[in-house]
């Protein structure tokens, strides 16, 4: 099956994970040229570029600039919204890395895993809203998952994490409540290379709700 084909069955996969009602998108590494990203990964801040990693690519956060870094993709939300992707990080001596994935903007919430302080944290606007021990293993991919998702007026915002060959688990790790969340925005990806060495990302994968013009 040529690559055209596997994009489509991947959307097609996905739209049935989602539902209907979200507009889905996939991102692989593999389909771009190493250097600067292209325009589907909008940088908004640090040194982000497309690398070589095991034998394939991903998106790479330099750790050039340690900043917080972040790249969004896909469009905009108008509603719910759900960001999926591997991520692969090193510690060097006893410096950590810090990461994670957000939805609804940059100032929407964010699924980070502060390897620092061995937590795993959500985080809308700076503010930690609710944390928990997090064992990270450096060295190793990992999926990361966050969703926003709402039933009436409120709003769940849920995030899990899995080692790159097991199994989603069902339930959540992490989670909490907003009743009065916009829902807008679009979703990205965040890096802070405190350990001074590259983070990756891969296999990324954005659900949303969108204007019905735009379906």
């Amino acid at each position: 099956m040529n690559k055209p084909a596997l994009f489509a069955s991947s959307l097609l996969l996905l739209s049935q994970a989602y539902g209907a009602d979200l507009k889905t998108f996939a991102f692989t590494a593999d389909e771009w040229s190493e250097g600067e990203p292209p325009k589907e990964v909008f940088v908004v801040d640090g040194t982000i570029k497309v690398a070589a990693k095991d034998g394939n690519k991903a998106i790479m956060v330099s750790p050039d600039n340690l900043v917080d870094a972040s790249a969004q993709f896909a469009v905009s939300a108008a509603g719910e919204s759900v960001i999926k992707a591997k991520v692969f990080a090193s510690k060097q001596g006893r410096s950590n890395p810090r990461f994670g994935l957000a939805v609804h903007g940059m100032s929407g919430y964010r699924l980070i895993v502060n390897a620092p302080k061995k937590t795993l944290e959500l985080i809308k606007s700076d503010e930690v809203l609710a944390t928990i021990p997090f064992a990270w293993s450096s060295d190793t991919w990992l999926w990361m998952k966050l969703e926003a998702r709402k039933t009436g007026d409120d709003w769940t915002i849920t995030g899990k994490t899995w080692a790159a060959d097991a199994t989603e688990p069902a339930e959540a790790q992490i989670k909490h409540t907003d009743k009065g969340l916009k829902g807008q925005g679009k979703a990205s990806i965040w890096a802070t290379p405190y350990s001074q060495t590259p983070i990756y990302f891969d296999d990324i994968e954005v659900a949303i709700e969108v204007p019905a013009e735009v379906k």
